[in-house]
């Protein structure tokens, strides 16, 4: 019987004090995010572009969800 197929576990973790959350694969840092499209280009770049990050059960949100980007609007434009 052959290995099943492993799904990566993606962490998106709180916002740190800047805004910016980390993303994870298990212990590897995948990158950092301040926008959720942020968070989209990092699972690109990491081949991992095939996971739906608003809607998957793959994605772990921590200290809130995709919508959740605290700091974003206190930037003037």
């Amino acid at each position: 019987m052959g290995n099943p197929t492993q799904y990566p576990h993606i962490v998106v973790h709180a916002p740190a004090l800047d805004g910016s959350r980390r993303v994870t694969e298990g212990d590897v840092t995948l990158g950092l995010a301040s926008h959720l499209d942020d968070v989209i280009e990092i699972l690109r770049l990491a081949d991992l572009d095939r996971i739906e990050v608003e809607e998957s059960d793959l994605i772990e949100w921590q200290g809130g969800g995709p919508d959740d980007w605290p700091g974003l609007s206190e930037h003037e434009v």
